[in-house]
C-alpha cells in the first residue's frame, strides 16, 4: 500500500520547507510555528511532526551563533526527519544544515501540556534526535505530554574553542547554544503543538545529560526549562580554555587550516576527516570537543566548585546504571578471555581516576571474592570511570538543599546470558518506553515492559508536577547526605540507601576528572 511517507520519501530533507512544497492529503495536521506553518501526519492516535526547521543553515555562520529560521509563506512538510550534524561514523556524514527538531503530541489544542525536550548522547560529536529509541509516541500515550527532540551542531562544529585562534568568541559553546535557540522554538511556539511552555522538561543520556547540566550552567538557558534529568550524563567540569584551544589547534592543523579564514572556507568534508584523530591530549581515543569554560557564554562549570546556586530552583533526577562500561567492554567480556594477568592492564585502560589498578583489584577480590577476572573489570571500571561523576552531581546538589532525586538501574540485559548487566544506553528505551524495540536490548519481557512502564511514568511526573513520586513505585526520597537514598531500578523496583557504599568509600581516595576536559 502507499502511503504519503513512502511516495515523499525521496524527497531531501533540505527541500521540505521550501514555501509552496506540501502538497499533503486532507486531514494532516497542520501547525503554526513561529516561522510559519507545517504538516505532520496522524500515526496511532499521535500527530508527529519530523524535520521542523528552528534555526537557518549553519554553512554561513560557522562557528557562530545561528540564525533563527526564515520564516516561510505556504505549508511546509513535516513528515521526515531533517538532517543530523556534520560528523564522524554511523551517523555521518550529516550537513551543516541540521537545525531540525521533531514533536510528537496528542493533539493541536489548547490542552497545555508537560513538553519533555530530549537531547541525544553520542558525547559531544555524534548522534542525532531521529534514532528509533527516541520516538515519543508511547510518552505521549502514556502521559499525555508533548515529546521534542531535536538535532544540533556537534563535534569541532559545535564544540570547537577557536576565539583564542581568530575564531568567535562562543565557538566553543555554539552547539549548546542551538540548543537554546531550540528552547525558545519551544517557548514560542509549543502551545500550537497542545504544549506548556511554562513547564518544559528538559532529559539527556549520556552526552545530552552532560549537555542538560551544562545548560543548568548557563544564564541563558535556564529560564527555558523548569526540570530536568541526566541519565548517565557524569559532567562535572567542562573543558577549560586552555586544553579546548590546544585541541582546536590540533584540530586545524589536521585539517590542514592554516589559519581561521582558511578554516571558516574549508569544505566540510575536510572538517570532519580530521575530527577522527586521536585526541591530543590524552592520547587515545577520538579527539574530544565538549563544552567550554569560555567565560562568556559558560562562566562556570557545572559541578565545581560546587552545584550552581541558580539553578537550585529546578528539580533534577540523576539517573545511572549498575554496569555502565559493560557498553565499551561487549566485546572481551562476551569473549570471556580476561584474566587475573591481563586484567590490571584492561582496568588500567579503563579507569579515570588515577589509582593503581593491582591494588584496585586487590580490594575488589576482597569485596567479591567470588566473581571473575571479567566480573571484577565490569564492577571496579565502572566505579572508577563512570560512577563518580553522577555521585558528586547529586552530593553538591544535597549541600545547598536543591530537589534532586538518584535513580540507580540495576536491571540487566538479557543478551549474552545477562553478563553484560545494566550498561550504559539501557535505559534510554525503558524511559521511552520504547523497550519493545531491538535496539533497546532490554528483551520484550513482561518484566522490561512493566520496568519502563514505572521508569517512563516517573519522567512524566517529574515534567508534569516537578516530583517524579506517585504512581506504584515506593515513596522516592530526595538525595541528601545523610541517607543517599536511591532508586533501584530492576525487576523488583526498591529504594536503597547508600548503594554500593563499599565502593563508594573505596574509590573516595582520589579524584574524578573527566576525561577531554
Amino acid at each position: 500500500m502507499t502511503t504519503r511517507r513512502t511516495a515523499l520519501k525521496g524527497l531531501a530533507s533540505a527541500s521540505l520547507f521550501v514555501p509552496g512544497l506540501a502538497h499533503a492529503a486532507t486531514g494532516d495536521p497542520v501547525a503554526v510555528t513561529r516561522h510559519g506553518r507545517v504538516r505532520g501526519l496522524r500515526e496511532d492516535g499521535v500527530l508527529a511532526f519530523r524535520g521542523v526547521r528552528y534555526g537557518a543553515d549553519t554553512a554561513s555562520r560557522r562557528f557562530a551563533r545561528a540564525a533563527p529560521a526564515a520564516p516561510w509563506t505556504g505549508i511546509a512538510d513535516a513528515i521526515r526527519y531533517g538532517a543530523s550534524a556534520a560528523q564522524t561514523g554511523v551517523d555521518g556524514p550529516g550537513s551543516e544544515d541540521c537545525l531540525f527538531l521533531n514533536v510528537w503530541t496528542p493533539a493541536l489544542d489548547a490542552g497545555r501540556r508537560p513538553v519533555m525536550v530530549y537531547l541525544h548522547g553520542g558525547a559531544h560529536s555524534h548522534g542525532s534526535g531521529s534514532d528509533p529509541l527516541y520516538d515519543g509516541a508511547n510518552l505521549v500515550r502514556r502521559g499525555d505530554v508533548v515529546v521534542v527532540t531535536l538535532n544540533h551542531r556537534l563535534g569541532a562544529l559545535g564544540y570547537g574553542y577557536l576565539a583564542r585562534l581568530g575564531g568567535p568568541a562562543e565557538s566553543g559553546n555554539v552547539g549548546n547554544l542551538d540548543i537554546v535557540l531550540a528552547l525558545q522554538w519551544v517557548r514560542d511556539s509549543i502551545a500550537a503543538f497542545g504544549g506548556d511552555p511554562g513547564r518544559v522538561m528538559l532529559f539527556g543520556q549520556s552526552g545530552g545529560g552532560a549537555k542538560v547540566v551544562t545548560l543548568m550552567a548557563m544564564a541563558e538557558a535556564r529560564p527555558l526549562f523548569h526540570s530536568a534529568a541526566t541519565m548517565s550524563g557524569q559532567h562535572v567540569t567542562a573543558a577549560g580554555p586552555q586544553h579546548a584551544t590546544q585541541r582546536a589547534a590540533a584540530w586545524m592543523a589536521k585539517a590542514g587550516a592554516r589559519d581561521f579564514a582558511e578554516l571558516a572556507r574549508m569544505p566540510v568534508e575536510r572538517m570532519v576527516a580530521a575530527m577522527a584523530m586521536t585526541d591530543p591530549i590524552e592520547g587515545r581515543g577520538e579527539i574530544s570537543f565538549t563544552s567550554t569554560l569560555d567565560h562568556a557564554v559558560l562562566t562556570r562549570h557545572p559541578f565545581y566548585p560546587g552545584a550552581p546556586r541558580e539553578a537550585a530552583h529546578i528539580p533534577l533526577i540523576v539517573g545511572n546504571t549498575h554496569d555502565e562500561t559493560g557498553y565499551w567492554l561487549e566485546k572481551s567480556l562476551k569473549a570471556g578471555d580476561t584474566t587475573w594477568d591481563n586484567l590490571p592492564a584492561r582496568l588500567g585502560q579503563q579507569i579515570v581516576k588515577d589509582v593503581d589498578p593491582v591494588w584496585l583489584i586487590g580490594e575488589y577480590r576482597k569485596l567479591y571474592p567470588d566473581r571473575s577476572p571479567g566480573q571484577i573489570l565490569l564492577a571496579a571500571s565502572t566505579a572508577a570511570r563512570s560512577w563518580p561523576g553522577h555521585l558528586i552531581q547529586a552530593e553538591e546538589r544535597a549541600k545547598i538543599g536543591a530537589p534532586t532525586w538518584m535513580y540507580q538501574l540495576d536491571f540487566s540485559s538479557p543478551e549474552a546470558g545477562g553478563m553484560l548487566g545494566a550498561f550504559h544506553t539501557l535505559d534510554i528505551g525503558l524511559v521511552f518506553a520504547n523497550s519493545q524495540n531491538p535496539k533497546a536490548r532490554t528483551g520484550a519481557s513482561p518484566e522490561a515492559r512493566q520496568l519502563a512502564g514505572q521508569m517512563a511514568d516517573a519522567f512524566i511526573r517529574l515534567a508534569r508536577a516537578g516530583n517524579p513520586n506517585g504512581g506504584d513505585l515506593p515513596h522516592w526520597p530526595q538525595y541528601d547526605l545523610d541517607r543517599r537514598a536511591t532508586m533501584i531500578f530492576d525487576r523488583a523496583v526498591r529504594v536503597e540507601n547508600d548503594p554500593r557504599r563499599a565502593e563508594r568509600l573505596l574509590l573516595s581516595v582520589a579524584p574524578y576528572i573527566k576525561p577531554g576536559g
